[in-house]
């Protein structure tokens, strides 16, 4: 009677040249890694004041064809209303990424060895952090949507924005999506925070040395 031999998940599947020399252990190890630098670094700096408001590129700003409305009402001197809009927004989001935490813990933790070999094989500079958002969204806009709407209604224009954006998504000059500012807010928090735990994972894979990590160098080197 022969016996089978079965060859480890490693070897199976099509691993890049400097994968194959992964343990199963390497490569969970790895991803875990990547995937709790990335999202503690993104919450710790998104989640405190001025965490969108200053940020040059995740600046929540008002939507479409209300953005351009605001210009106008700054022209007629109604600037400081718009302002303080805008600023609710970003504080509502700085407010909600916190709540991100825990759960992504427990994702990181709960990573499977089969998910962290497929995703180390798989090409592309964010391919850890687009698995992580397809794990974590919904929960998280469920966990957001609260807190923000909470924050925005301190505000007498979030009501008038819906107000404005709903007649300007009836005419086409909004995207439904956007004619809700706690929608709209919760949405752009989630996008803000998925975007700069990829800028983090691209970070990793271009220089894993430089992360100072000894099993982020032997998980995502090319040597």
């Amino acid at each position: 009677m022969h016996r089978r031999h079965v060859l480890p998940l490693c070897l199976v599947l099509p691993l890049p040249a400097h994968a194959l020399r992964l343990s199963e252990t390497d490569a969970a190890s790895g991803v875990r890694a990547a995937l709790a630098r990335g999202a503690m670094a993104a919450i710790d700096l998104l989640g405190r004041n001025d965490g969108f408001m200053a940020h040059p590129t995740l600046k929540i700003e008002l939507p479409g064809a209300l953005k351009d409305a605001a210009r106008l009402l700054k022209a007629t001197g109604q600037g400081r209303k718009v302002d303080a809009l805008v600023l609710a927004m970003n504080r509502a989001a700085e407010a909600a990424v916190p709540q991100a935490r825990d759960l992504m813990v427990q994702t990181v933790k709960q990573l499977s060895v089969e998910d962290a070999l497929r995703l180390v094989r798989e090409r592309g500079d964010d391919a850890v952090t687009r698995f992580f958002e397809s794990k974590t969204r919904a929960p998280l806009q469920a966990r957001f949507l609260p807190i923000v709407t909470q924050a925005t209604e301190k505000q007498d224009l979030a009501a008038k924005f819906n107000a404005v954006a709903g007649k300007a998504a009836g005419l086409g000059l909004l995207k439904s999506e956007d004619s809700n500012i706690q929608l709209y807010v919760t949405r752009k928090a989630l996008d803000g925070l998925y975007w700069l735990i990829g800028e983090e994972e691209k970070k990793i894979r271009q220089d894993p040395v430089g992360t100072g990590s000894a099993i982020l160098k032997k998980v995502f080197g090319r040597g």
